[in-house]
């Protein structure tokens, strides 16, 4: 797995990068030999932010941590990681590694959950075309973390959203 580490006004203790790459390499046997961890780390007043995102054949495992020092929230962050893949092992083995599944797994086969996903309320609204400043605000007005609507300035369907930190994010679809 090729890794990244990047760095938002914070300054890393020198054991940082090899203790993440020793960390991650406990997940390289889920993962092809092309999978990419992007490791971001930021400075918040007195704590870090530590966000680790993984990207394999289209699919994406991400998991984020606030502590007073980065390199212990790689253990945390890793933990979260191999819990993500336990509780959808059973989806996933179609697209993770061939093989990767098999053999010791870090974790005890009785505790995977192989339900499948529920749908408990669909709901179908009309999508008007808007600015990207008005779904914001129409996202805060019905209080949702996330709004869908379709921007006039190209017509495609996106989605803005409230990150943890205050600020907006925007999804787009890739044409």
């Amino acid at each position: 797995m090729k890794t990244t580490v990047t760095t938002r006004k914070a300054t890393l203790h020198p054991t940082f990068h090899q203790r993440a790459e020793k960390k991650l390499a406990k997940l390289d046997k889920f993962f092809e030999n092309n999978a990419t961890a992007v490791i971001t780390v930021s400075q918040e007043k007195n704590r870090q932010r530590v966000e680790i995102m993984i990207h394999n054949s289209g699919m994406f495992f991400r998991a984020e941590e606030t502590a007073e020092d980065a390199v212990e929230t790689i253990d945390k962050l890793v933990e979260v990681l191999l819990r993500q893949i336990r509780r959808n092992k059973t989806r996933l083995e179609k697209r993770m590694h061939s093989g990767a599944f098999l053999g010791e797994l870090p974790w005890d086969e009785s505790e995977t959950d192989e339900s499948d996903y529920r749908v408990v309320r669909t709901k179908k609204f009309a999508v008007k075309p808007m600015d990207i400043e008005e779904a914001i605000l129409q996202m805060n007005l019905i209080g949702h973390q996330f709004y869908m609507f379709r921007n006039m300035d190209t017509g495609e369907i996106n989605v803005v959203y409230a990150r943890h930190n205050g600020d907006y994010g925007l999804l787009e679809p890739n044409t």
